[in-house]
């Protein structure tokens, strides 16, 4: 009977011998293997071991030094961001100083002009030996504005944002253009019927003007006549013309323009083609210019009146009361061209607060700025030729100006009304564009003026009626 072979290959030495099974690797040693095998392990053991004990070290340390945890790394994370933070509030703070700086300097600048502009007015007044308590008033009350305007100023104001971890500041200034927009669909306010001669109807309004009260005043111009619009009210009134095509006192030839005179409660009405400029006080008519080719209208805030001339490619200025002379040239009157110092088929105006002139400039398709007492105009709309792109106008008719010095223009030819900040290359279109008689469409559109809200009214002329767009609040 023979011996059973339990003999295996170690894994050590490869040799047949007996060998011994590992139960941590299932592998099989020799004898002399599986002692050297175990001491492999125990070193192991003590490695491990020896780690523990350095991390149990470190856990001792850090709780005595919590500072420590997580390293350094954080803390130098956080220690930045403070840096970086305060770099930027440094920063913010010095912007905005700056910013009231430059602010407050412009601001200085504007009243100081404003002054400077009553105190040429006053010694207008003085050298001229004339005037009478309407203008004392007016001179008191400008003062007085402006006085408070320097002791209050209201232009400029901080603004905390209370969200934030760190309270932001920044500057906010009430001077900021509000680019305000209008319902596209309009009301129409005038007439309740189609084109006609009635009370309710229109033929060709050209000009209109708001009162204080938001009475409309219009130029029912193929009519002959002026409306007055009573606010909310449905039906007109006739009252100047309405006697037929004619020169007669109480007659009208396609007039174009009128305006309210507040201080004498009258109108001043631009008689087209009788070549006149009249005022009707209490159903009176006075002559105040003749002979003159008169389109558009505007008054000041000292009650200079001022005319296109549509013939002598000019804007003149006449003195309240004294319409005996040739008035003063504003613009143009250079002949009829193209050139900064001349003008083309001048037709409405505007003038701001400086007595700056505003003037649709209709065949060279722009709209001219004349500052006071300038021997040239700017270009501030259009210039660009003939057309409907961004940039250019198409026999452009009304313009008025809001008080951030935003200039609206309403482009006949091209069926819209535009809004143009000063300096910009390209206006935007704010209503309009699209030629018909749909509540969003213009036909021919002339005559623009804001109520107290800022709705727009546009006469609008081919679809004879006028047109009211709701302010978006």
């Amino acid at each position: 009977m023979s011996m059973t072979n339990n003999k295996t290959h170690c894994f050590i030495c490869n040799t047949e011998k007996i060998t011994y099974s590992c139960e941590g690797c299932s592998k099989r040693f020799c004898l002399t293997d599986l002692t050297e095998h175990q001491q492999l392990l125990k070193e192991e053991l003590d490695h491990i071991i020896n780690d523990y004990d350095q991390f149990k070290q470190r856990i001792n340390e850090q709780k005595q030094n919590p500072q420590n945890l997580q390293s350094n790394s954080l803390i130098k994370q956080i220690n930045q961001w403070e840096i970086d933070s305060i770099e930027i509030i440094q920063q913010r703070a010095q912007n905005c100083r700056e910013i009231v700086i430059k602010t407050s300097e412009t601001f200085i600048y504007d009243i100081e002009k404003k002054f400077n502009d009553l105190c040429e007015q006053i010694k207008q007044i003085h050298k001229e030996n004339e005037f009478n308590e309407t203008n004392l008033n007016y001179l008191t009350n400008e003062l007085i504005d402006i006085t408070q305007e320097l002791n209050n100023p209201s232009h400029i104001s901080i603004q905390r944002d209370s969200q934030s971890f760190i309270n932001e500041i920044s500057i906010i200034s009430s001077r900021k253009p509000r680019f305000n927009k209008w319902k596209q669909n309009a009301i129409t306010v005038a007439p309740e019927n189609e084109k006609g001669h009635e009370s309710n109807q229109l033929n060709n309004p050209i000009g209109i003007f708001i009162d204080e009260k938001k009475n409309i005043f219009i130029a029912d111009t193929s009519n002959h006549r002026i409306i007055q619009l009573k606010y909310n009210a449905k039906k007109g009134k006739i009252i100047a013309g309405g006697n037929g095509r004619g020169n007669r006192t109480d007659q009208l030839n396609l007039p174009t323009n009128v305006i309210v005179d507040e201080q004498n409660h009258s109108i001043i009405i631009a008689d087209f083609k009788n070549r006149r400029v009249i005022q009707w006080m209490n159903q009176n008519q006075q002559t105040l210019i003749k002979n003159i080719d008169c389109r558009g209208l505007a008054m000041d805030k000292s009650g200079f009146l001022y005319v296109s001339n549509t013939t002598e490619n000019e804007v003149r200025r006449w003195k309240m009361g004294e319409y005996n002379n040739e008035g003063i040239l504003v613009a143009g009157g250079n002949g009829k061209g193209h050139q900064l110092n001349q003008l083309s088929f001048p037709g409405f105006i505007f003038v701001d607060e400086h007595q700056s002139v505003y003037v649709s400039d209709e065949d060279n398709h722009r709209v001219m700025k004349w500052s006071k007492d300038a021997t040239e105009g700017t270009i501030v709309a259009g210039g660009n030729g003939q057309g409907r792109h961004l940039n250019q106008l198409y026999h452009p008719q009304g313009v008025i100006v809001d008080d951030l010095g935003q200039i609206y223009v309403a482009d006949e030819g091209n069926n819209r009304v535009m809004r143009w900040c000063e300096g910009k290359e390209k206006g935007e279109i704010i209503v309009g564009n699209n030629g018909g008689n749909q509540l969003n469409q213009l036909y021919y559109p002339m005559g623009l003026a804001f109520d107290d809200v800022g709705n727009l009214y546009v006469a609008d002329c081919r679809n004879d009626r006028i047109q009211k767009f709701e302010i978006i609040l």
